[in-house]
């Protein structure tokens, strides 16, 4: 088997995983909101958006990294680079936007930063 065709084939199955962890992710959020919703515990729909972006994210990450391989290793031609950067910087967009509904913040912010910008005293009086 030439290297190529290895390459080729790893990146497919990198790009079948990434598809197959938004399908299972989207099944999953589904149906822990409907458990949820049936046994009344709260939050349903935060909840499931959190979980669904999630799956979301991972997926995309899958998808990048065999877009990668698939580019780099087997056509590495000014074209294609030049796709692969378009591809990438749409789906880090992306990535970014789910972060920021998921957590509430960006992905260089500390995960301990507040997002709203409060002075020490007025968490003090807060409390």
């Amino acid at each position: 088997m030439e290297f190529g065709t290895i390459i080729e084939a790893v990146g497919e199955i990198i790009d079948v995983l990434g598809v197959v962890a938004i399908v299972i992710g989207i099944l999953y959020a589904i149906l822990d909101a409907a458990l949820r919703g049936l046994r009344r515990v709260r939050p349903v729909y935060t909840r499931f958006r959190r979980v669904l972006g999630r799956a979301i994210l991972l997926g995309l990450e899958l998808l990048v990294a065999a877009d990668i391989i698939k580019t780099v290793a087997v056509t590495p031609t000014l074209d294609s680079v030049a796709v692969l950067a378009i591809i990438v910087l749409i789906r880090t967009f992306l990535s970014w936007s789910l972060e920021l509904e998921i957590s509430g913040r960006w992905p260089w912010q500390k995960r301990g930063a507040p997002v709203d910008e409060e002075t020490p005293e007025e968490t003090a009086e807060a409390r």
